[in-house]
């Protein structure tokens, strides 16, 4: 009877050893003769069987006990301490940004690396990062929607693989392999931080039976994490206690007006991952995994004596509350089996969904309020939350792809080919007329004025819900097709190369293409390089999304914010539908090993990509007569649009090595990973007559694709073990960062070294304990100070912009592990 494949996926070849040691996953220590065999991984290309030194193409291997080892609790932030080429900015007062993070690889942006599940396309995220984030204007991937207990192993292919995986593979690929073994465990978590408030109280269950015919894995988690809040004082003594009103308490004393820091955030988990043998040959797969995530989060405080506040609601001002909803399904199912010739098919459709959900709370519609009732009087009353309305994507993708060898010569072409059909669909629905409705009516005409003789503002504050004329249901379906070959032109020296051709209903086709090479000088030292061209289709969600506010322009209520790209306004504006994003890169790697086993490798890269999406600043009649003009004409006081008005450049070097070791009488593995990456915008280009390049993307959003990510980010780790003991250590270094968002002045916040230790013991075989700290000095960014005011005297002590490891300070943590 044929083998369940259980690591799923499809065998593909890797770089050298890299992240030191690890515990192999079960399916290869199943197929080790010995401890020493080299880890067969599944990503970089599409040869069955390689080993981790046999490839062309860097790729990080990181185990699902180095990720529990961070002492990290959810997905990202755990690869963050991993991998270094790979960066999860936290975000605060950042509407739904607070609950899913921006997450990057080298550098580049959200959407530009392609996130696999054991092999298959995993769906985006429904949410568009329209907020001065890293990543804005891109809907990446929620990599927190799957629970650390699932994962088996992540492998990062840091090479373009577009013309092996498709669309958005420009800055590399993320493969999460999921869990299929035999036996189980229980843990649980308890955690805060020094401050005493960001609790973490987590368990997660993972149970896993085979036999000869299949198996089974099931994933149950569950997180409850506190907010944090390290906003201090709101002095605001640059504007005499005002900003919103007036923000001192009712003794003219400054107190803490906002929250700064991490959101609440309660999540829930269920994930599986199964395989049966229908016959010798032929094997049935499926799995996927439902996530549930609700959040809590503030915006920005309105004092007294502001049109914004209702002093008869809230005589002392208030903070809205922002409470979201990111729900996440996928289901992946497919055969696979064997054909003659020692070739291989494989048939699969897997479907994802990501809906958020946005609802206001501790809030008001002042037009709602003070809206005339007709009898002379106002209504005098608003519901104090709403729904605000959802954002939902879907992806549904078929594959058919078949691989093996051909005999030429005396050597064997590894070939693959296949052929994927997908389909993406976003909705926008709206929410409740009092979350976006100016008055009951939503009729501008009618003249609603605050006590202050003020215009009264439309929509509930904080986030004004999205109205019925920006919802949206459209879908996009677009097909590829590929192949793929490998070849030794001699024993030292392999070949490979790939050509895919994709064609979108919107945004057109697409050839890449891709060349690489490794050639073994000797037994302990290789050479590898790349060269390729790489794509990305516009998302749907960039050219659907749209959220139209209605705001007091010189006293008058005009409709500002994001047209939709294939809005008729869009065009009146000489903005043009959007196209694919284009790059060529080239990468050159060494491989080094000695016999001690000390492991180097180093990889330099470089990517550029032209056409990149970006979103505009809300552009206003300042721009000229004619852009004023069609401002006018629709009622428009400010419009923002997603266009293909920057070309990039971003050159890189990763440097990662590992060295195995004793040391008092225990094993000690000590790991080096240092990413070096810098990214420039070599033009920045207008795509409409009416626009000025320096409006359409202004200075400020220039310096966050630049520095906006450290470009310098390292990890010094080491592990020992002897007997029942654990330890681990690591240092964490994150380089600078600048930004100028909300103030227009440029600021840098220092590189920093952060420190993570944990101490473990087997109490028994079976149960185990962990306790450890993360950031144990307690290490902060700088302070914004000066640069920041008015915004670091109303209690952003250390900024708002661009964070790379937040503002939580220290958290220590204990972990209990129970194996069966």
């Amino acid at each position: 009877m044929r083998k369940i494949i259980k690591h799923t996926s499809i065998a593909l070849a890797v770089s050298t050893a890299l992240y030191g040691p690890v515990a192999m996953s079960q399916q290869a220590e199943s197929a080790a003769d010995s401890e020493d065999m080299e880890r067969i991984v599944t990503l970089g290309s599409r040869v069955n069987g390689r080993t981790a030194t046999e490839s062309a193409s860097p790729v990080d291997i990181i185990s699902g006990e180095q990720l529990v080892s961070t002492g990290a609790s959810e997905l990202g932030k755990a690869l963050q301490m991993s991998a270094p080429s790979f960066n999860f900015s936290t975000t605060t007062i950042s509407d739904g940004s607070d609950i899913i993070r921006p997450a990057t690889l080298r550098g580049l942006g959200p959407d530009q690396v392609l996130v696999l599940v054991n092999g298959k396309r995993r769906h985006q995220q429904a949410l568009v990062n329209v907020q001065e984030t890293i990543g804005k204007g891109s809907a990446g991937y929620d990599i927190n929607a799957i629970p650390i207990s699932a994962v088996a192993r992540v492998e990062i292919l840091r090479d373009g693989a577009a013309a092996q995986y498709g669309s958005d593979a420009i800055a590399g690929v993320i493969n999460i392999t999921l869990k299929s073994g035999d036996g189980g465990s229980l843990s649980a978590e308890v955690g805060q931080t020094y401050e005493g408030d960001g609790e973490n109280n987590q368990v997660g269950f993972n149970i896993g039976t085979s036999s000869s015919s299949g198996f089974v894995n099931l994933t149950l988690e569950y997180r409850d994490r506190g907010m944090t809040n390290r906003a201090s004082p709101a002095t605001l003594e640059a504007t005499g206690g005002q900003l919103i009103g007036d923000w001192l308490d009712e003794n003219g004393d400054p107190v803490v007006r906002l929250h700064v820091g991490d959101a609440d955030s309660e999540n829930y988990y269920a994930w599986l991952n199964a395989g049966y043998s229908l016959n010798s040959t032929t094997e049935l797969y499926a799995f996927g995994g439902l996530s549930t995530r609700d959040g809590g989060s503030a915006g920005f405080f309105r004092g007294r004596g502001h049109p914004r506040t209702i002093e008869a609601l809230y005589p002392d001002g208030f903070l809205p509350q922002l409470k979201t909803e990111a729900d996440d399904q996928s289901i992946a199912i497919g055969v696979r089996g064997d054909l003659p010739n020692a070739w291989m098919w494989d048939a699969s459709v897997v479907h994802g969904m990501n809906e958020f959900r946005f609802n206001s709370a501790n809030s008001a519609n002042v037009s709602w309020y003070y809206e005339p009732d007709g009898n002379g009087g106002i209504y005098g009353e608003t519901p104090t939350e709403a729904f605000d309305g959802e954002l939902i994507f879907e992806q549904t993708t078929f594959n058919l792809d078949f691989n093996g060898t051909v005999d030429v010569g005396n050597e064997l072409l590894y070939l693959a080919t296949g052929l994927e059909y997908r389909t993406d669909g976003y909705t926008i629905n709206p929410g409740d007329p009092v979350s976006w409705a100016y008055g009951r009516t939503n009729d501008p005409s009618i003249e609603i004025l605050t006590p202050s003789g003020a215009p009264a503002e439309a929509g509930i504050q904080g986030f004004p819900g999205f109205s019925p004329g920006q919802a949206v249901d459209a879908e996009r379906d677009s097909y590829g097709v590929y192949v793929d070959a490998e070849y030794y032109v001699t024993p030292e020296f392999l070949m490979a190369g790939a050509l895919r051709y994709e064609d979108y209903d919107i945004a057109g086709d697409n050839i890449s293409g891709k060349l690489s090479m490794r050639y073994d000088i000797d037994a302990d030292f290789s050479v590898r390089g790349t060269l390729a061209t790489g794509f990305r289709a516009p998302g749907v969600q960039q050219i659907y999304y749209s959220q139209v506010l209605t705001n007091i322009v010189n006293g008058t209520l005009v409709q500002t914010g994001t047209v939709s790209n294939d809005d008729d306004v869009a065009r009146q504006f000489g903005i043009n539908e959007l196209e694919e994003e284009t790059s060529e890169s080239v990468s050159l790697g060494l491989i080094k090993r000695w016999d001690s086993g000390f492991d180097l490798t180093l990889d330099f890269y470089q990517i550029n990509i032209d056409d990149r999406i970006v979103i505009s600043e809300p552009l206003t009649a300042s721009i000229g007569s004619d852009f004023a003009d069609i401002l006018a004409a629709n009622n428009l006081g400010a419009a923002q649009f997603f266009t293909n008005s920057v070309d990039t450049k971003t050159t890189g070097l990763d440097i990662i090595g590992s060295y195995p070791t004793k040391l008092w009488q225990g094993d000690l593995n000590l790991t080096a990973a240092v990413s070096f990456m810098n990214t420039s915008v070599e033009s920045v280009n207008s795509v409409s007559s009416l626009i000025p390049a320096e409006e359409i993307f202004n200075e400020t959003q220039v310096l966050r694709i630049e520095e906006g990510q450290p470009n310098e980010k390292a990890t010094f780790s080491g592990q020992w073990q002897r007997n029942d003991w654990t330890v681990n250590a690591a240092l964490n270094y994150f380089g600078s960062v600048e930004g100028q968002a909300f103030t227009g002045v440029r600021h840098e916040w220092g590189a920093k070294w952060l420190m993570d230790l944990s101490v473990g013991y087997d109490i028994s075989r079976d149960l185990s304990v962990m306790v450890g700290a993360n950031n144990v000095f307690d290490t902060y960014p700088d302070e914004w100070g000066d640069a920041g005011i008015p915004f670091s005297q109303a209690g952003f002590k250390y900024g708002w912009e661009t964070l790379p490891f937040g503002i939580n300070g220290g958290y220590y943590y204990m972990r209990f592990n129970y194996s069966f």
